[in-house]
């Protein structure tokens, strides 16, 4: 991987929308919502103020609005600061 994020960033790899609903219906990609789950796959060493609480390999949840979007080798991922998460679901 080519991305090493800085400071307290975190490079987040999104996990895939819904692509049906629970009742087998088909969600169009026009209706599909922007997942706001995802993997961490780096994060940087953090700050002499801010503490790394996220560790590569969590799952994540985090704003809707949250971090830049960026792509390696075809693979989208999104850089977010680490105040931008949420909850590092288990």
């Amino acid at each position: 991987m080519a991305i090493k994020p800085l400071s307290d960033r975190v490079l987040v790899l999104p996990h895939p929308a819904e692509e049906k609903t629970t009742g087998g219906l088909f969600i169009p990609d026009t209706a599909k919502e922007k997942p706001l789950v995802g993997t961490v796959m780096a994060a940087g060493p953090g700050t002499a103020e801010v503490k790394m609480e996220v560790q590569v390999g969590d799952v994540v949840m985090y704003g809707k609005y949250a971090g830049t979007e960026v792509e390696d080798e075809g693979v989208y991922y999104i850089i977010m600061k680490q105040s931008d998460i949420l909850a590092i679901m288990e």
